[in-house]
């Protein structure tokens, strides 16, 4: 049976540890593409100017125009040839992170997260887009970025929210890797490069993989709600550094190796509520947690387990909490309609999966999630 593991080359998290981005440049030469927002350069604008000025590199500000699109990778790795630039940095959220990607095509790539909210950062993935903001294709490389660098006195001084919102995210690596490994499906780890190849590469996870996604879960219980604390504080404490690290490094290499399942598919479905689009990938993963755990008839105590833990730092628990007041079963049944289409990762449930199933456990879930956070705040 053929395994695949795949990981950033290197990983490096501390507090004010952009003032190093200099040295990881110099690695690769005197100058690299800035692809990041104007806010996001603007929150560390100090720090940026530091470590040009101790490394003697040049920042090549990219003008990022917000959307990941084919036109802009275009237009970007033509901006780096012509300023020779020796390496990329994507700084920032999700879009001017999957932009450096994808401009950089798997060689000589620095990402550096300003949030928490997802796993994207480490994974040799990406989504593009339309110039107008709708969803294009997937882009896969034939490797991770060379470096993940993590300033966490940038992060906790973000909104709380995204820190939460990672953990939602983070919550359903371990419960995915699991289903999968039950399955014996493919991992993304196994996917080819380049970006207009989608042919899935024949690999499973491996038991590292599996073990990680655990780490991943146990430390979100030990950790999660006094990390939750310290950001609220806009303060850097153990807890905070390491619920980071499960939200980023964790998650990343549990997802990509380990192999998603019915939580991720029943996200992508429930975006076909109008309701749902006001909130984060993380918070309404959270839900479709528990909607995978209705699923797969979970044992009670881990289903309380969940719950609580997502009531403590504040996740969702039912569809009320996403922005759903009311929903029909037919409505629902469009839901899972989308979840189960043939590509989605749902298949790598192991057993059976009908849409009707789909549908009642989201129904099921929202149920459970509804009367437990009721019975919690009597």
């Amino acid at each position: 049976m053929r395994r695949a593991f795949i990981s950033p080359t290197k990983y490096v998290q501390g507090e004010n540890e952009l003032l190093n981005l200099g040295y990881f440049v110099k690695t690769f030469g005197d100058s690299a593409l800035l692809i990041a927002h104007p806010d996001d350069v603007t929150r560390v604008k100090d720090k940026l100017e530091s470590t040009k000025l101790k490394f003697n590199i040049t920042l090549v500000e990219s003008g990022f125009h917000g959307e990941c699109s084919r036109q802009e990778v275009a237009r970007l790795q033509a901006l780096a040839k012509e300023h020779q630039c020796a390496c990329t940095i994507g700084l920032g959220g999700g879009k001017a992170i999957d932009t450096a990607k994808c401009v950089a095509e798997g060689e000589a790539l620095i990402i550096v997260p300003t949030i928490a909210a997802t796993d994207a950062p480490t994974s040799h993935s990406a989504v593009l887009y339309t110039p107008e903001g709708e969803f294009d294709d997937y882009a896969y490389f034939k490797q991770s970025p060379s470096v993940v660098m993590i300033d966490t006195t940038v992060i906790a001084k973000a909104p709380t929210r995204f820190l939460v919102a990672g953990m939602g995210d983070a919550l359903s690596t371990y419960f995915e890797a699991r289903a999968t490994a039950n399955s014996y499906s493919n991992v993304n780890a196994g996917l080819p490069c380049g970006v207009r190849e989608g042919v899935c590469g024949e690999a499973k996870g491996t038991i590292t993989a599996l073990g990680l996604a655990r780490l991943c879960y146990d430390t979100l219980l030990e950790n999660g709600f006094k990390a939750k604390q310290a950001c609220d504080l806009n303060i850097v404490t153990p807890a905070l550094e390491n619920i980071i690290e499960t939200n980023i490094l964790l998650s990343g290499l549990g997802f990509e190796s380990g192999g998603l399942a019915a939580i991720h598919a029943i996200h992508n479905g429930l975006t076909a509520l109008e309701g749902t689009h006001h909130y984060y990938h993380g918070e309404k993963v959270a839900f479709s947690t528990i909607a995978q755990l209705v699923l797969e008839n979970a044992d009670r105590t881990e289903l309380r387990e969940v719950l609580d833990f997502c009531l403590s730092i504040g996740l969702p628990v039912c569809l009320a909490d996403i922005g759903v007041e009311q929903v029909t079963y037919e409505e629902l049944l469009e839901v899972a309609k989308k979840a189960c289409i043939a590509e989605e990762s749902i298949h790598s449930m192991p057993f059976p999966i009908t849409e009707e199933a789909v549908a009642s456990a989201i129904m099921a879930a929202d149920q459970l999630g509804r009367q437990y956070k009721l019975s919690k705040e009597l």
